[in-house]
């Protein structure tokens, strides 16, 4: 199992520009074949793909990048962090990494970029995957919308936020014995006042109106809804909205499993993925 430090070690950074800004961002890029993004979402990082990636790399290039305010990207505050922006950073990524066409799996947040790029650039996505993901009017959720207060902000010192962080992640895994370094890990980049400050931000940026202003129908490419079937935070009964709207879409709910899927179902999470990205479209 990658450590985070070994994690953030072995990552890459480059440049974007995101609405006139020039932000950094970095990334994993491991693996040779047909290019596959993931992209995390709020609270987390790339660190979060960790154990997928082993298996996706025999088979696939996987590029996993920090969302802008989020991980080792940028976090000062001067630029918006919202979906759109961050539809914006992918496709300066992948223009970067001169990739035309690549496969998109997206978790939580990651996942409504996900939505609105395949909307918006039919013909860059191959294969689509959305793993308990905002959609619709299903977020922000009260935790992130209370993270966004200024007030409440303010008033938290980084080790009352690491403390809060520490019961998100610990109370909403299926393990009575969760794991500590996910824990560890997807709490080290709120570890500092310019991570507090961030972190709010990245709540404030939150918008239902980025996730509702698109038509799921319109979505073209072959879509896998892989779902954490006992998610507090967004409910499978969105997946199965998706599911009807998407034209093209398959939803595969994993039991025992809630809003971090991949940590509670590995192995599942690492078959069924696999095996939908090895299909043929």
């Amino acid at each position: 199992m990658t450590q985070h430090a070994e994690w953030t070690d072995q990552q890459q950074t480059t440049t974007v520009t995101v609405d006139s800004h020039e932000l950094t961002v970095a990334y994993y890029d491991e693996g040779s074949g047909d290019p596959v993004v993931f992209l995390h979402g709020i609270p987390t990082w790339s660190f979060l793909w960790r154990d997928i990636v082993p298996t996706i790399t025999d088979d696939h290039r996987a590029i996993i990048p920090d969302m802008v305010g989020y991980g080792n990207s940028s976090m000062d505050d001067s630029f918006d962090r919202s979906i759109r922006a961050q539809e914006e950073m992918i496709d300066g990524l992948l223009d970067t990494l001169g990739l035309d066409t690549v496969s998109f799996v997206g978790h939580d947040l990651g996942g409504g970029v996900g939505l609105r790029y395949a909307v918006h650039q039919p013909d860059a996505v191959d294969k689509l995957v959305l793993s308990n993901t905002v959609a619709y009017d299903s977020w922000p959720i009260e935790l992130i919308v209370d993270l966004g207060l200024p007030a409440m902000i303010n008033e938290m010192s980084v080790d009352n936020l690491q403390q809060m962080l520490d019961g998100v992640f610990t109370d909403t895994l299926t393990s009575d014995d969760p794991n500590e370094e996910f824990v560890e890990g997807m709490k080290t980049q709120w570890d500092s006042d310019e991570g507090r400050i961030s972190l709010s931000r990245n709540a404030v940026a939150t918008n239902t109106n980025h996730t509702t202003e698109i038509d799921p129908s319109t979505i073209t490419t072959e879509t896998l809804l892989l779902w954490g079937a006992d998610d507090e935070f967004q409910p499978i009964a969105y997946a199965e909205r998706l599911e009807e709207d998407i034209p093209n879409a398959e939803l595969v709910g994993l039991d025992m499993a809630n809003h971090w899927v991949m940590e509670d179902r590995p192995d599942d999470y690492r078959e069924e993925l696999h095996s939908f990205l090895q299909n043929p479209t």
